[in-house]
């Protein structure tokens, strides 16, 4: 039997204020998946999910089975799907983390 391993993502999509054009970020969404592609993918279709219960006066949706989930939404604020990026997710806590050489002990 063919195990499929996981990993965690990181995708992380620019976000900006429509009210007012100066402010502007980058939502983070993490989780599994087997490809960028589906990371975001699965990062769109749990943001949809938000923005749709927040929308009909419901509770956001979140934890998912696979780790994907959205804590919030942010009426006026759009994400840019086009320009989001994704990548394999480093615990920034985790002692196995690729690191640049700055950590002192």
């Amino acid at each position: 039997m063919d195990v499929m391993h996981l990993r965690i993502y990181e995708v992380d999509v620019p976000i900006h204020d429509t009210n007012h054009p100066d402010r502007h970020g980058v939502h983070v969404f993490t989780g599994q998946a087997d490809s960028r592609s589906a990371a975001v993918r699965i990062a769109h279709e749990v943001y949809d999910a938000a923005r749709a219960a927040r929308e009909a006066g419901l509770e956001i949706p979140h934890d998912r089975p696979d780790g994907w989930g959205a804590c919030g939404y942010r009426p006026g604020w759009e994400l840019n799907w086009k320009a989001a990026t994704a990548g394999q997710w480093n615990n920034p806590y985790s002692w196995t983390r690729a690191d640049d050489g700055d950590f002192d002990l």
